[in-house]
């Protein structure tokens, strides 16, 4: 069973905040949700097979929560296509820079920001299919998701299922906590 995470969403000082600083702050809070979900997944009794598995489940929450952010932008917080496109990229980018830093002190020198962000730019026009309304992610979004871990853990006996933890479980709860993060983030 997974602890709650607590994330914090709120400025510490009033006054605006520039949308690098909200960016910033939001790859911040998708990571610690992304991480969370993977050693959920593992408390869930799914098995990885190492730690390049573990990061590539991690990257597949992130980009669905980078979806998630850029269609609240649009739908919910009506940023202009130019605030809401800096909004994402600078999420897109700070997210690369903590998946950089992690997989460098796991797995070494290298670059792995290009191959992130080639992912992000695949998924991108994968997820763009799928609707995001006032009550969340549609079944196919979440779906999406699901499937593309499936498909990095592999359907061995204790993987069979992941799908369905995905979909029913880890992919809604990091919808209900990084949309109202997002929102207290913009106040």
């Amino acid at each position: 069973m997974a602890l709650p995470l607590r994330i914090k969403s709120r400025w510490n000082k009033d006054g605006d905040h520039s949308l690098d600083e909200i960016a910033g702050a939001l790859a911040f809070i998708s990571w610690r949700l992304a991480q969370s979900k993977a050693i959920n997944l593992h408390g869930e009794d799914f098995v990885y097979e190492d730690d390049v598995q573990r990061m590539a489940v991690i990257a597949e929450y992130l980009i669905f929560q980078l979806q998630i952010i850029d269609r609240l932008a649009l739908q919910e917080l009506e940023l202009g296509d130019d605030a809401r496109q800096q909004l994402v990229i600078a999420v897109a980018k700070k997210q690369a820079d903590i998946i950089q830093d992690n997989s460098m002190d796991l797995f070494g020198e290298g670059d792995y920001v290009q191959p992130f962000l080639a992912l992000i730019n695949q998924r991108a026009s994968e997820y763009a299919a799928y609707r995001y309304t006032e009550d969340g992610p549609s079944y196919p979004f979440l779906r999406h998701l699901g499937y593309e871990i499936q498909q990095i853990m592999g359907e061995s006996q204790e993987n069979r299922w992941v799908i369905d933890q995905v979909m029913d479980r880890d992919g809604p709860e990091v919808d209900r906590k990084i949309a109202p993060a997002m929102r207290d983030l913009f106040e």
